[in-house]
């Protein structure tokens, strides 16, 4: 007998109080086997759902198996595996649907002034190796105080040669501290050009192809790009019947809709986020957020904008990271935010930008093939 509990609007888990052996997989999707029949549970709590997969221990008949027994255990297989795979489909749905509403919960270390490395010290033994060869070249091995003579000179020459390497180390080292003071300075100035390339190699290995188009006084305007509602967000949500059974349902459009803009938002929360870690004097950033829509006739990538916002640094602090979600904090901080969500499903539509020249301005000045090179 179980019991049943809810743990997130809806999904309902299922505890039950047989023989659990091996448990595979994450407790959003967990899979048991060993002993006894073999069962799928899915929870992220003390308790969960639990079904059997197997068929339990089949009949014996006399010397052999009937081919109605045999039938039945073959069914039985056949249901088993076909509720292993859908155990599996609904441990990669979960997956995806819980990294979509923790995408904006990556935090990134604010960037400090940059020390360039002590150098390693020159390599003695080998600098006196190569001198102490050098020295006993030509003297006998039985001419006891002249090897030790050139013994000596080799000792020297290696202190010498240790001390011009040691001090060329110090004076490279200086060079490269002083210039890795002068880039930090003009970053810490908002210089463009040092700001532009050091958020171009920040947001070089980003999900979300991203890019740094501009920086006037402490403002840098960005450009995200991403992918259309089908490649992010599955179409099936696995959750549980009245019975208690495992189900994978279809999403209606308005909740997936909505995961759509959570995962948009998200996008535009890491990217800002990662653009104040790493520019420390950056105060506020202008965001267009572009979809690729495809090529048109030329080979040309066609993008809609689906949201533009403005975003201060001030408005950051304080903000309940693991309680909140992305799009309650888009909408809480954006000091200008556009968005065109269709009425009825919330879906988000292009923007207009008829009205709009300086996000028209911000989208031209971005490389698109570059950009969408990887979608």
């Amino acid at each position: 007998m179980g019991f049943s509990i809810k743990l997130a609007p809806g999904i309902r888990v299922r505890a039950s109080s047989r023989g659990i052996r091996t448990s595979l997989g994450p407790r959003a999707a967990r899979i048991h086997v060993g002993g006894g029949r073999s069962g799928f549970s899915t929870g992220v709590g003390p308790v969960g759902f639990y079904t059997s997969l197997g068929s339990g221990r089949s009949r014996s008949g006399g010397r052999g198996t009937s081919a109605t027994s045999f039938q039945r255990q073959l069914a039985a297989q056949q249901r088993q595996a076909a509720q292993a795979q859908r155990a599996e489909e609904a441990q990669r749905l979960a997956q995806a649907f819980l990294r979509i509403l923790a995408l904006h919960r990556v935090s990134f270390p604010a960037a400090t002034r940059p020390v360039a490395p002590e150098p390693a010290p020159p390599d003695r033994a080998a600098i006196y190796q190569h001198y102490e060869q050098h020295a006993l070249a030509g003297v006998g091995l039985f001419q006891r105080s002249k090897r030790a003579e050139a013994k000596q000179q080799a000792a020297q020459w290696t202190d010498a040669e240790v001390q011009r390497q040691w001090t060329s180390l110090l004076e490279q080292r200086a060079g490269w501290q002083r210039y890795l003071d002068q880039r930090w300075q003009q970053l810490c100035s908002n210089n463009a050009d040092v700001v532009l390339e050091t958020l171009e190699e920040a947001f070089d290995d980003n999900e979300a192809p991203s890019a740094a188009v501009g920086v006037t006084g402490d403002e840098v305007s960005l450009v995200v790009l991403v992918p259309t509602v089908e490649q992010v967000v599955p179409e099936r949500m696995p959750t549980t019947t009245q019975a208690g059974n495992l189900s994978l349902r279809k999403l209606p459009q308005r909740d997936r809709a909505a995961y759509y803009r959570q995962f948009v938002c998200g996008q535009v929360l890491v990217t800002v986020r990662e653009a104040f870690a790493v520019a420390p004097a950056i105060g506020s950033a202008r965001v267009a957020v572009l979809r690729h829509e495809g090529p048109d006739s030329y080979g040309r990538p066609i993008v809609s904008c689906l949201l533009a916002t403005t975003i201060h640094r001030a408005s950051l602090n304080g903000v309940r990271w693991a309680d909140a979600d992305a799009a309650a904090i888009v909408n809480d901080t954006s000091n200008e935010l556009l968005l065109n969500p269709r009425p009825r499903t919330g879906e988000l539509l292009a923007l207009n930008l008829a009205s709009e020249p300086a996000i028209t301005e911000l989208i031209n000045a971005v490389d698109l093939a570059e950009l969408t090179a990887g979608q």
